[in-house]
């Protein structure tokens, strides 16, 4: 018996130690292969003028050498197997090979070719500053010409997260060209080309965005948490958890496939000119689902209109004209599939209609509308709406009927990717220290409604960045909200006119530098097309601010004011050339105010780099607005054609301020 008992001890002990030897050699194969950080690729670019570092892991102890052109520096794991290297400080050229492997032998290695030294920029933002190539101006013509092989660029995959990550997901620096560039940034992309252009050095561009986030998202836990305005709000995230963002992923997997596939034959049933559809209710479009009356609604709502067509019409293809759909939608013409899940970035959104399903008399248009994040429906205007032969037209706007509720409903969207901190964690701190010569940022549409609270979270997420980057103040350059909405016919207040206000108010900051686009927006469209210039303007500000060009960069720029009677004289900076109007009319988008505080649109006057502005409305004057409003109609430029950036003289109580 004691006999066996030995035996079968030694047997655990043998057990015990062949598993401790498969523990550490799963371990130690966890950490067999060295690797970089994922923000490190073939076709890269690093940063000039600044020790460069470089980071990865590797087995924990071992001694690595890493190679960058001629240089050669030595580092070892630590014991959770990180390790980290700084290489001199480089010239802009190459291209180079980066090499890290284990010292004195053969193992494990990485090896990354085609790097170039020059200028990094990280972009980040919202949906302005994603908006890419291909969906932006004169997207053909511009996606050819991108061959600039000396421009590369990077964009971080969408990824949200509950802690700081050490490394990003994914993502590769792609060489630009017109294979690569239509889904990138088209703001940075612009940016970066003229910068290239400019300075004949390399630009890498690190894309990190995402449509409709708040600047809360993209600033630290331990910042928000530091301002009572976003501390209660980041504290709610403790709540959460993996699992949720798993269900969530699931609810929109379960979102999209009902977006983009009708449910239930929907499709073939709906759209037939017999369907009995005598029980909608009406809507004049066009229209958007908030204004339809039926309250917040997220899902597919199917609209049908019957036209008649004049005869002529039935005798050869048709154009139709759907005017400016808000998100997502398909198209069906007497039971016909016209176009399937079509998003609104087509400036066209026309459509042949074959004469071969044409009917004498009434036709059916159908239209499968999605309704998500509370956008959706037909913008105005009316009469982009129609159906026509080339020579006439028969409208489509007007009565429609429409029905909600005709498919499953949309799981509910609750785009976590809006909390606070929680891009930071997975888009932003894996790319800290990777080195760059500043930001650009396009962003703050997300926060309108709380406009005057930007004043302290722009700042706050400048301050924030620069100090984790620990590259001192470095560079931040941001675009400026364009005009958009519908222009209103007297003075009125403007949440879209206090954020950029709360933009204005943020080059108080150290080396930052603000484009102004109040002059290239749209009324009817969030994501104006023309990223040209907005990417021109851009590197005008990084031209002045950066690279120290003897140049005026931004419109004029409102430094004092005095009155004198009936009159209120404005100075401007960015004027020294002179003041003129963009199209050489009078100048308009001035309003003034006595102490009732009731704004009349004012007359206005250019006396060299000053504006004299005065009204018979208000005899005794106090307060001049410029350009306030969400889509203002305002012409005065400096000489070098930029426009003014918009501005008030008054501090009064503004409708965002609590």
């Amino acid at each position: 018996m004691i006999f066996l008992l030995a035996k079968i001890n030694r047997w655990k002990v043998q057990i015990c130690f062949a598993f401790f030897i498969i523990l550490n050699f799963i371990q130690l194969r966890g950490f067999a292969q060295i690797t970089v950080a994922k923000v490190f690729g073939d076709n890269m670019v690093l940063q000039r003028g600044i020790k460069i570092p470089v980071w990865g892991s590797a087995v924990p102890g071992k001694r690595l050498i890493a190679e960058l052109g001629e240089f050669r520096v030595n580092t070892t794991a630590d014991r959770d197997g990180k390790w980290m290297v700084y290489f001199p400080v480089f010239k802009a050229g190459g291209p180079y090979k980066l090499k890290v492997s284990e010292w004195g032998t053969k193992g494990a290695e990485v090896e990354l070719k085609g790097i170039l030294i020059g200028d990094v920029w990280l972009a980040s933002g919202q949906s302005n500053m994603e908006w890419s190539v291909k969906q932006a101006l004169n997207a053909d013509d511009e996606i050819a010409k991108a061959d600039f092989p000396e421009i590369r660029l990077f964009q971080v995959t969408h990824v949200k997260k509950l802690t700081p990550q050490q490394d990003i997901t994914g993502g590769n620096w792609k060489v630009c060209s017109a294979e690569n560039v239509p889904q990138f940034s088209a703001v940075a992309y612009y940016f970066a080309k003229k910068i290239h252009r400019d300075e004949g050095v390399p630009i890498g561009i690190i894309q990190s965005t995402w449509g409709g986030t708040p600047i809360e998202s993209w600033t630290s836990r331990e910042k928000l948490l530091s301002s009572p305005i976003t501390k209660t709000k980041t504290m709610a995230n403790d709540t959460l958890s993996e699992q949720d963002f798993v269900q969530d992923s699931l609810d929109q997997v379960r979102c999209w496939d009902i977006v983009y596939h009708p449910q239930h034959n929907s499709d073939k049933i709906i759209s037939q000119p017999d369907y009995n559809d005598s029980g909608w209710p009406v809507i004049e479009m066009p229209k958007l689902i908030k204004d339809f009356g039926i309250g917040q609604y997220e899902g597919m709502i199917w609209m049908r209109k019957k036209i008649i067509l004049p005869e002529n019409f039935s005798k050869s293809d048709l154009t139709l004209h759907i005017g400016k759909p808000d998100v997502n939608y398909s198209l069906y013409f007497n039971g016909t599939e016209i176009c399937k899940t079509v998003w609104n970035t087509d400036p066209g959104q026309q459509y042949t209609i074959p004469a071969k399903i044409l009917k004498n008399g009434e036709n059916v248009v159908t239209l499968r509308l999605a309704m998500l994040w509370g956008n959706g429906g037909l913008n105005p205007p009316a009469d982009e709406m129609y159906i026509t032969n080339g020579t006439a037209r028969v409208p489509l706007a007007g009565t429609w009927k429409y029905q909600k509720d005709l498919e499953p409903t949309i799981p509910k969207n609750r785009n976590y990717q809006y909390y606070p901190s929680l891009l930071f964690n997975s888009m932003i701190n894996p790319l800290i220290p990777y080195r760059i010569k500043g930001f650009i940022w396009y962003q703050g549409e997300a926060n309108d409604t709380a406009a005057y609270n930007y004043r302290k979270l722009f700042p706050m997420m400048i301050k924030d960045w620069r100090k984790r980057w620990k590259q001192g103040d470095l560079p931040f350059l941001y675009v400026q909200l364009a005009n958009y909405k519908k222009i209103q016919p007297l003075p009125s207040e403007s949440e879209w006119a206090e954020l950029r206000e709360a933009q204005s108010l943020t080059l108080s900051q150290p080396n930052t530098g603000m484009s102004n686009t109040i002059d290239i927006g749209e009324p009817d469209n969030i994501h104006p097309g023309n990223k040209q210039e907005v990417g021109r303007r851009l590197a005008l500000v990084a031209n002045k601010l950066v690279y120290k060009q003897n140049i005026t960069a931004s419109g004029p720029i409102m430094k004092s004011f005095s009155k004198a009677g009936e009159h209120i004289r404005i100075r401007f900076s960015n004027a020294e050339s002179g003041l003129a109007t963009k199209n050489g009319k009078m100048l308009t988008g001035f309003a003034i105010a006595g102490k009732d505080k009731h704004f009349y649109w004012a007359d206005a006057k250019i006396e060299g780099s000053e504006i004299i502005v005065y009204s018979n409305k208000v005899p005794q004057p106090v307060a001049v607005r410029y350009a306030w409003a969400d889509n203002p109609e305002c012409n005065l430029i400096n000489a070098e054609g930029l426009p003014a950036i918009p501005f008030r003289t008054d501090n009064w109580k503004g409708i965002t301020q609590k």
